[in-house]
């Protein structure tokens, strides 16, 4: 028995005999007519053209401004709709009726100098928390004392809706602009700050480890390390962050206003003028689109090194 076993020792073992006879299978196989390329049995699949084909299991190819399809479709089911009688015009208008009452609000510079006051309070409450918020996850991510300190607080303040803060912040910057740019920065602020400190404690030790090893400085670590590592989790914060602005600011426009896009649409409410309000939904949802559309481009330019099912 140990001779019969020293020649497959002696070119690799029993491997080597196992591989022989896998050969040897698949070359009587291949003589009685079974192709390589035919599918397992039981696979449920057929035998023929294409089937050597690798299967995609990605969403596919990318199509040109294809994210307009589904508010292409919506308002084609509203015009529809709308033409067929089904929907009551003083409940809700059709688009014709919103589109002539759009170009009126434009005509007479309502809708314009509306838009303006409306950007200016959405840009300001942006920028404000976005800072904030950015600054409050470096602190946090990158020292424990700053984590025990801001982390605890502002994990309180996500659980506590910035519209139940209303009434206090209205007892204690009143009705003007700096309340209404307060709520719309706290709301931007939260989603910043719980974005990129989860992408700021989720980079990985080793790469803190090599730069201990190269002695980095703080900086470079900052520049080389820090910076890339929490980009991602910036854009998905920054990008809830323009959707949270528009949300905060439908609601204190309708609150003591005197001017802007909720203004508009609360006047338009006391005389039951759909229209109006529609247009200024309608004004809403095309900044929201486009904000965040922007947001989209600036990430892909700025993460162009990533290879994600995103594209």
């Amino acid at each position: 028995m140990t001779e019969a076993l020293t020649p497959a020792r002696a070119s690799g073992g029993i491997a080597v005999v196992d591989d022989r006879r896998t050969e040897d299978l698949a070359t009587s196989t291949s003589g009685t007519g079974t192709s390589s390329g035919a599918p397992p049995p039981g696979s449920g699949e057929k035998p023929g053209r294409g089937a050597g084909r690798r299967r995609r299991l990605g969403p596919g190819r990318q199509v040109p401004f294809g994210r307009l399809l589904g508010p292409a479709l919506l308002i084609a089911a509203w015009w529809g709709a709308s033409a067929a009688g089904v929907l009551d015009p003083r409940i809700l208008s059709g688009p014709g009726s919103v589109v002539s009452t759009a170009i009126d609000l434009v005509a007479d510079g309502r809708l314009q100098g509306n838009v303006l006051i409306s950007l200016q309070r959405a840009g300001l409450g942006l920028f404000f928390g976005v800072v904030s918020g950015v600054a409050l996850a470096v602190v946090a991510g990158l020292s424990r004392t700053g984590e025990y300190l801001v982390d605890g607080p502002l994990q309180i303040k996500r659980a506590i809706p910035s519209l139940a803060m209303l009434p206090l912040l209205i007892l204690w910057l009143g009705i003007g602009e700096d309340m209404k740019v307060t709520v719309i920065a706290l709301g931007v602020a939260v989603n910043m700050y719980i974005n990129t400190y989860a992408s700021l404690t989720g980079i990985d030790s080793r790469h803190v480890e090599l730069a201990e090893v190269l002695r980095l400085s703080r900086w470079r670590f900052v520049r080389k390390v820090v910076i890339p590592g929490s980009l991602p989790g910036f854009f998905v914060g920054l990008r809830l962050g323009v959707t949270s602005s528009w949300l905060g600011l439908i609601v204190v426009e309708q609150i003591n206003a005197t001017s802007g896009i909720g203004y508009m649409m609360f006047q338009a409410q006391q005389y039951a003028q759909s229209d109006v309000i529609i247009v200024g939904l309608v004004a809403y949802g095309v900044f929201g689109f486009a904000s965040d559309a922007l947001v989209r481009a600036i990430e892909r330019r700025a993460l162009s090194w990533r290879r994600t099912l995103a594209g």
